[in-house]
């Protein structure tokens, strides 16, 4: 009998166990990450008014930790400290849960205000 490299026998050889010391590493790149949070910061506002930009993130990952800064923009009257701490819990919980990665900082910088126009119109206010 002969054997034919690539044929089916070979196809049923187990594969070497390599250590995992030795596996190598899984990095996963700052860009994606910023990603990631981005768009857990829109999850986690909903809605948001008309001719807001959508939120978006800038991070820097060091040793499986991610830093993560987020740019919102927020509609006016709200609290605004309350909607910024449900970003940062929610953003942290997603990152951590899809790359694994620690996330001990989280800023929030809120951009701009967006005033509601049910608000203006109540204060006889007009564009």
């Amino acid at each position: 009998m002969t054997s034919v490299s690539g044929g089916a026998a070979e196809l049923r050889r187990p594969a070497a166990v390599v250590p995992p010391g030795e596996r190598g590493a899984t990095r996963i790149a700052d860009r994606v990450v910023a990603k990631i949070a981005g768009q857990a910061a829109r999850e986690a506002l909903g809605e948001l008014p008309e001719d807001a930009a959508r939120p978006y993130a800038t991070v820097v990952v060091r040793h499986e930790t991610a830093r993560i800064r987020l740019h919102l923009e927020l509609e006016y009257p709200s609290d605004i400290g309350a909607r910024c701490g449900r970003v940062r819990r929610h953003v942290v919980e997603r990152v951590s849960a899809l790359v694994g990665m620690e996330v001990p900082e989280v800023a929030v910088q809120v951009e701009r205000l967006h005033p509601a126009t049910a608000y203006g119109a109540a204060q006889g206010r007009t564009r």
